[in-house]
């Protein structure tokens, strides 16, 4: 860990920080921080900026309640930027988009960016939409128990292939897994965020565990 006192901030008294989701992983704006309100982000737990155009501190979400809540501030190389990672209540963007970025500019025609969040906001699509034709509509109008089966299914493959230790194989059917899981999910309305707060909350304590065993 360094020290704020290690932070390099511009002649305005100013350092630079981008704020991305720690779920999704996509970046959601990009502020600028002066020393008082990084300390009052450090404090509190929550994004704290200094707005160049007012010349005053802002909190996040004062107003509007999408509070961005802190999970980790890290400094560049040269200490003199920031990566802010948070989970935030509501849009980052005051036009009430998910993100600030959302007018691309250029696109490789040979490479094509994944995410779960997209994948999931596809499927999201597909349930409000059913196009015909399309696999995924025909398991959301088939409803929970074809869904439900085939997540059985795949998750019997899995196995087969996990117990021939077949790696190609195994990666193949988790990816199989894990679209059916996602279909699901959008069925009964569990979001990424739903997830990722469970599996955070484990981490939590599979930590604290560990820590009580060291000290036994």
């Amino acid at each position: 860990m360094i020290n704020i006192d290690e932070i390099k901030f511009d002649d305005r008294g100013l350092v630079p920080a981008v704020v991305v989701d720690a779920v999704s992983k996509k970046v959601l704006t990009v502020a600028y921080m002066n020393r008082e309100s990084l300390e009052i982000s450090m404090e509190k737990g929550l994004t704290c900026f200094f707005s160049r155009s007012r010349q005053k501190l802002w909190l996040k979400g004062e107003t509007s309640g999408n509070y961005q809540h802190i999970v980790s501030i890290t400094a560049d190389c040269d200490n003199d930027a920031l990566v802010v990672m948070v989970e935030k209540d509501g849009p980052a963007c005051h036009t009430g988009s998910d993100s600030c970025f959302t007018k691309p500019l250029w696109q490789s025609e040979e490479r094509e960016e994944f995410s779960l969040e997209g994948l999931y906001g596809l499927l999201k699509a597909r349930n409000e939409e059913r196009p015909e034709g399309s696999y995924t509509t025909y398991l959301f109008e088939k409803g929970m128990d074809k869904i439900l089966k085939k997540v059985g299914e795949e998750c019997t493959e899995v196995i087969i292939a996990g117990k021939a230790e077949d790696k190609k194989e195994t990666v193949y059917e988790l990816a199989d897994l894990a679209y059916h899981a996602m279909v699901l999910m959008v069925h009964m309305g569990i979001s990424l965020e739903d997830v990722h707060r469970e599996l955070a909350s484990r981490h939590i304590i599979d930590h604290k565990v560990k820590q009580e065993k060291m000290t036994k």
